[in-house]
């Protein structure tokens, strides 16, 4: 027997999740929720992280994080080298490991248009070598040969950087370590490149009053150890002091003299 319409009791719907209040935070703390949120969340800030300390390239030394000093160090390829104590490098952040060298989108710039703006100005840390001829100024004596070593030694190289501190012409002073493929006896050593530089007789350890540099004092006792044995065998500029040294001078000591003159120059120059 049927039953007349209004005696019909049909079981009401059930309620709908979707029309439950904004303020029900049960689904957010359901492990099916927080658990693939808690991986995103780690991934985005260790990707963050990763970046910003281990492959955030810095175009030039004045963009280095303060952050980076007497902390970090900086990979990157030997472009062009100025003097016998400064040279510049392209920053290569993570190396081989990060593309560089392989990717096709991470190439060296090679001309000079497209490296321009684009490289970091290294000052070796704890070394002086003879200048060349610059804003009017005579070349001094082995200028040249230190100048022809430190670009046979780096150009074209990848080093590494322990950045200390940006000086005064927007430079970074650094200790650099460069590898060598055809080093004898031992392939691919990691070279203190200003410690080499003192063993040729191609530098002097810095003795400037202020801004001297080393990296602790463990590397200046060692750079001034190699200083004195190169000056005991006449290596490279010490020839010149073996054969004369009340007329030889040294790297600190020709920028006085030509600060000096520099000075008397502009003195008369304003007297006339």
């Amino acid at each position: 027997m049927r039953w007349p319409p209004w005696f019909t009791h049909e079981p009401e719907p059930p309620p709908n999740d979707t029309q439950a209040p904004l303020t029900d935070w049960r689904a957010f703390t359901e492990p099916r929720t927080l658990i693939p949120t808690a991986i995103l969340t780690t991934g985005i800030l260790g990707a963050v992280y990763v970046h910003r300390n281990y492959l955030r390239r810095f175009p030039t030394a004045a963009s280095i994080s303060p952050s980076f000093l007497r902390r970090r160090s900086i990979l990157g390829r030997v472009t062009s080298v100025g003097d016998g104590d400064n040279f510049r490098i392209y920053h290569t952040p993570g190396g081989r490991l990060a593309g560089w060298g392989w990717l096709p989108w991470k190439k060296v710039p090679v001309s000079r248009r497209d490296l321009k703006d684009e490289t970091i100005h290294i000052r070796l840390a704890g070394i002086d070598a003879p200048e060349l001829a610059h804003f009017g100024r005579p070349a001094q004596p082995f200028g040249k040969e230190a100048h022809d070593w430190l670009t046979a030694y780096l150009t074209n190289r990848r080093v590494r950087a322990y950045v200390h501190r940006q000086d005064q012409y927007q430079r970074v002073v650094a200790t650099v370590f460069v590898r060598r493929a055809l080093d004898f006896p031992i392939p691919f050593r990691r070279r203190d490149v200003s410690y080499e530089m003192l063993k040729k007789g191609m530098a002097t350890v810095y003795e400037a009053k202020f801004g001297a540099e080393f990296g602790g004092a463990a590397r200046e006792d060692k750079y001034r150890k190699a200083e004195t044995w190169a000056k005991a065998k006449g290596m490279g500029l010490w020839m010149g002091f073996r054969r004369d040294a009340n007329k030889w001078e040294s790297p600190r000591e020709y920028k006085t003299r030509m600060g000096l003159e520099d000075a008397t120059a502009q003195v008369k120059g304003d007297k006339k």
